[in-house]
């Protein structure tokens, strides 16, 4: 995997990227209180006295949010710590009834790890610091809200105070926005494959705070500034890229970067400052007198590593060594539990996995983009594609032919078992290759008479005009040829 320290530069500078992220546990009742998750209910309908922290209330730890800590910990190798401490962390906004956030500060549940993903072909690995376990804040509604008498106004609702969340922190080992981009979206699929959260990002499931400075080679680290709230990928790399090139365009200009919080306009592409930026003793944390240690035992972590599913580092390991797929393909293959699946159920009944492989990674993602569907969505299933691509493997069509037979499937032509669906197709649309060597032999034969020249060009050592010869075949059969049996029947004509 490639060092963090290996330098990327833009305009000069060296860009270093560290990312928060903050992930909403998919329990189903706060993490301190018993009122409920649900997204989408009336405002402050599902705030309780705990979640609006009413005089005499006391918070109760929810435990399916640190199962799903450690389930998180366990699946990027971090060390769960057997002893964490709750913390206060004191600020005064509107949407913060407690006018303190309950996290963790000094012993977090989730300590170090790694997240590994690709950005194009070429590998990454992104060292965490550590995730802790913290409670939501509220939310101050601004936008067409109106108040009394029909007056524009601003209103909190505290529905989503108390939601459970982790917040996982990098080192700031990324590079590039595009790094950004791709750590996020392995942190996504990982997160959603666990089952720990539903990875709605427009509802706030999953959203990344990006921090972003800029160095000259050698120097230390950049004065940062962070970016909230990003529910996009993106967003993630608009945001960052517009970000490092206005820190450039500051410094060059002869101007010091401020630390800040800053948020990111989608619809103009640019980033605006919000605060100054705090730091840890801004926050005067302190331990919650309410809530003692969190205490996980060895055995606590062992119960919910046996309810763990298949990782999908340890899936895509797997698809190397039992399917000899490339490190890349089976990365790729396990970017969902609806991909791994589909690949192995296709993989199994066809017995060509890199054409499962290729096919799910070009023509079918292709079009699932272009529509904005998903895998489930898809009008191919793993039965149709292992059909199709065992009619490649056995010759009965050419790759030509089998886009043709892709486009009917993919627009709902046919019926009926996989198999004789694609057959009728294949059958129907008249895209069966030519193998009958006796007849092509006839065919070659003609063609080789009416193109001497072509045929003493690479006995001289052309082999340019044994591709000429070829295509010639090709377009006396209509493309029906078997392109691997034209190719072995020329060789043995020109050979004697």
């Amino acid at each position: 995997m490639s060092s963090p320290a290996t330098p990327k530069m833009v305009r000069g500078y060296e860009v270093v990227i560290g990312i928060e992220t903050h992930v909403q546990l998919s329990t189903q009742s706060k993490i301190f209180s018993g009122a409920s998750t649900q997204f989408g209910a009336a405002p402050n309908t599902q705030a309780c006295p705990v979640d609006m922290a009413l005089p005499g209330t006391l918070p109760v730890m929810n435990k399916g949010a640190v199962e799903r800590a450690i389930a998180f910990g366990l699946s990027v190798g971090s060390h769960i710590a057997p002893r964490s401490i709750f913390a206060r962390k004191n600020y005064f906004y509107p949407d913060l009834p407690k006018g303190y956030q309950i996290s963790q500060y000094e012993i977090p549940v989730v300590q170090g790890g790694t997240v590994s993903f690709f950005v194009g072909d070429t590998p990454h690995t992104v060292r965490l610091v550590r995730a802790h376990l913290e409670e939501d804040a509220g939310k101050s509604l601004h936008d067409d809200f109106s108040g009394f008498n029909g007056e524009k106004s601003s209103g909190i609702d505290l529905n989503r105070a108390g939601t459970p969340l982790i917040e996982i922190v990098t080192e700031p080992d990324i590079r590039t926005s595009a790094e950004a981009a791709e750590y996020a979206r392995a942190l996504h699929t990982l997160v959603v494959w666990l089952g720990i959260c539903d990875g709605n990002m427009q509802e706030g499931s999953f959203r990344c705070d990006v921090n972003v400075s800029v160095r000259k080679p050698g120097a230390p680290l950049g004065t940062r500034r962070e970016i909230k709230n990003l529910n996009s990928f993106k967003h993630i790399v608009q945001a960052a890229d517009y970000e490092i090139n206005w820190q450039i365009d500051e410094i060059e200009d002869g101007r010091a970067i401020q630390q800040a919080t800053v948020l990111f306009n989608p619809d103009t592409g640019e980033t605006r400052a919000m605060r100054s930026k705090e730091d840890a003793h801004d926050y005067r944390y302190f331990p919650d007198p309410d809530l003692p240690p969190l205490v996980i035992a060895p055995e606590w972590v062992e119960r919910v590593r046996a309810q763990m599913p298949e990782l999908p580092r340890v899936m895509a390991a797997r698809f190397v060594s039992d399917y000899g797929l490339p490190e890349y393909d089976a990365t790729m293959m396990t970017q969902s539990k609806a991909f791994g699946a589909f690949f192995e159920t296709a993989a199994k009944a066809c017995g060509q996995p890199k054409l499962v492989s290729n096919w799910l990674m070009g023509e079918v993602s292709r079009r699932l983009n272009a529509s904005e569907q998903q895998l489930d969505d898809s009008p191919m299933d793993a039965p149709l594609l292992a059909a199709m691509i065992s009619r490649i493997g056995d010759g009965t069509i050419s790759n030509n032919g089998a886009k043709q037979v892709f486009d009917a499937l993919w627009s709902g032509e046919g019926s009926g078992e996989a198999q004789a669906r694609v057959d009728a197709i294949i059958e129907a649309k008249g895209l069966k290759q030519m193998s009958d060597t006796s007849e092509l032999e006839k065919i070659l034969d003609d063609i080789l008479a009416a193109n001497a020249k072509s045929v003493e060009e690479f006995r001289a050592g052309k082999e340019k005009a044994f591709n000429a010869l070829v295509g010639q075949a090709m377009k006396a059969t209509k493309g029906k040829a078997n392109p691997a049996t034209v190719n072995e029947l020329l060789k043995k004509k020109l050979a004697g």
